[in-house]
Parts: C-alpha cells; structure tokens; sequence
C-alpha cells in the first residue's frame, strides 16, 4: 500500500467526527495543490481570502510561495490582525516553506518591513539552501508521519537556526543535518512543499491536529 494511502488508512489517529474544515491562505502561492492535500485527508479545504472566511475555519495552513508578497496582500487583505487573533487563541496552524518564515518568532536576513506571525520560537534562515536553480528532493525520516522516508521537495527552501526549547524537532534534512520540521503546540512547521507531492502524510498530522480541537 502506497505510504500516502497507509498513513490514512487503519491509523489509531483518525477519529469518525465531523469533517473539520481547513482553510488555505489563497493570496499566493501552492493554494491548489493544499486543497488537494487536505481533501485527501477527508477534511473539508476552503480558500481563504478574507477575515470572516478565516473566522470560519477550524485551523489555518499557509502555503509555499513567496512570503514578503505573502505578507504584503495579507496586509492589504485585513487578515494579519485576525490571523494573529485566531492562532493566539489556539487555532491550529501549518505553514510550508514561505509558511515557515511567516510563523517564525525571528528570521535571520529579514527581508525590509517583513513581520511575521510568531507562532513558534525559531529563527528561521530564508532561501537557506539556495536559489531556484538548487531546488532538489530529499528522503527525510518523520517518526510521526509513520511509514517509510518522506520524499520532500525543497524550493528555494529556508531551515531553522535554532529552536526554542518548547519547539519539538520533527525532521532533520539528512543531507546537512538542518532543522526542516517542527511543531510547538498547535503550530506545525516544514521548510519543504508536501503539498507537491502525492504522500498526504504531513497534511494527514495537521488534520489530526485540527480534528482534536474541533
């Protein structure tokens, strides 16, 4: 059975509650390929583009794309204050790649005017392995994820310096030994883009996590 499939499939995890709804941040970025992920996990995907869609959800995922751009609609948006709103007060939250450098508490090469979210206590490295041109795939190990390695895809692909100690360290790129996953109670983090690829695994954890609090 495909590892994708495994991970959804007789998992002491998955629970028969309601559909919880999962929003996708859509301003920029890998929105369709998330809505594909998460519907694969049997929760119920909804694009979000406004504030009373994001009051709406039960957990939030930013996808990969760029994050000053990212950062800058959801200024012009109204969504920054909400989003801070509703992740201060638990909502869950998974953020790929510029997802990553948005949820971060500090980045190193902060690009001007840039903020962030503050979700987790790390300072992340942005395009820490390099350009367009050094994007490349990796097999990771994710002991939550269960099954065999994770086949991850990283484009132009930050990582984390350094952790806080209430950060849980979910993956290591083997390769350089960098931090590429993380999770910090209801924030889950990876530098890599699952949502390109057919492996579910990572938006499966999220779901879970949703799932639990809904």
């Amino acid at each position: 059975m495909p590892a994708s499939n495994a991970a959804l499939v007789g998992s002491s995890r998955r629970t028969a509650q309601r559909a919880a709804t999962v929003g996708v941040l859509a301003l920029q970025g890998d929105v369709a390929e998330h809505l594909r992920a998460i519907t694969a996990t049997g929760a119920r995907p909804v694009p979000v583009r406004r504030p009373a869609e994001l009051a709406a959800v039960d957990g939030l995922v930013i996808p990969g794309g760029e994050s000053t751009t990212i950062w800058k609609l959801a200024a012009i948006f109204d969504l920054v204050g909400p989003m801070r709103e509703r992740i201060g007060a638990g909502m869950p939250v998974f953020g790929s790649c510029a997802g990553m450098i948005m949820l971060a508490s500090r980045l190193v090469e902060r690009a001007s005017d840039q903020e962030t979210l503050g979700a987790i206590d790390m300072t992340v490295r942005r395009n820490a392995f390099g350009r367009q041109a050094d994007s490349f795939e990796s097999d990771i190990d994710i002991p939550d994820a269960g099954g065999p390695p994770f086949r991850a895809v990283f484009i132009r692909a930050p990582w984390v310096e350094e952790a806080g100690p209430g950060v849980e360290i979910l993956a290591t790129e083997p390769r350089t030994g960098r931090i590429v996953a993380v999770r910090q109670g209801q924030a889950l983090a990876t530098a890599f883009h699952p949502e390109l690829t057919q492996d579910n695994r990572v938006h499966a954890i999220f779901t879970d996590m949703v799932r639990e609090l809904s």
